[in-house]
């Protein structure tokens, strides 16, 4: 009897240990909006959509790896040091910080390139999350990295929400300060509630990419 016991805990032991090993890891590269800046931890992006996923009832484990101020090119030469720890999926938010700079969108566009590419050779399904800049830099600078981001998701195949903080944008295109702490720049814990409902199906669809 002592026997069958110790097999059946035994037996349940490593499934258990099975079961939690097949968890997908869900990286999300990206800067102080992922990082979670000017928030307290569990109201910040990446715990907000781990919560979100456990009510859906998604099995993942979400990897917070945002850093305040980076650009696309912070990112990219990263990517390899945070993949360290393994990935099955990557969420890639990325371009603000380049946008807010007024840098060069063909050098973000060269630098998302990269990350998708490395992405690609790894086998990792992506989420790429796009941003639209104001018109303050002018027409031309707005209509190149708007572009960024769907051609990208075109030409690699990969899922794309086209803008970050389009659920608590205004009609005319501003950002409602409700949602938005007092800097201007990040959104607050009810913003992120907001735009973590609006992204939540599509980091759905990322997790039913991962292969078993």
């Amino acid at each position: 009897m002592r026997n069958i016991v110790f097999t059946l805990i035994f037996g349940f032991s490593v499934a258990g240990v099975a079961f939690a090993a097949e968890v997908p890891k869900v990286l999300v590269l990206g800067d102080s909006l992922t990082a979670g800046y000017g928030l307290p931890q569990a109201e910040g992006f990446v715990p907000q959509l781990q919560a979100w996923l456990t009510a859906q009832g998604a099995q993942a484990e979400v990897i917070n790896a945002g850093v305040s101020g980076d650009t696309t090119a912070g990112g990219a030469s990263r990517l390899d040091w945070s993949l360290s720890g393994g990935a099955e999926a990557l969420i890639v938010n990325l371009g603000g910080n380049d946008m807010l700079r007024g840098l060069d969108p063909l050098v973000a566009r060269n630098n998302l390139t990269q990350i998708l590419h490395a992405a690609q050779a790894e086998g990792l399904p992506v989420l790429l999350v796009g941003m639209i800049a104001p018109g303050n830099y002018g027409a031309d600078y707005k209509a190149q990295f708007d572009a960024i981001y769907p051609d990208l998701s075109a030409e690699f195949g990969v899922l794309l929400l086209p803008a970050y903080f389009a659920p608590i944008a205004l009609p005319d295109g501003g950002i409602d300060p409700a949602f938005m702490q007092a800097d201007g720049i990040h959104p607050n814990a009810t913003g992120v509630v907001r735009i973590v409902e609006a992204m939540g199906p599509k980091v759905l669809e990322l997790l039913a990419e991962v292969k078993g």
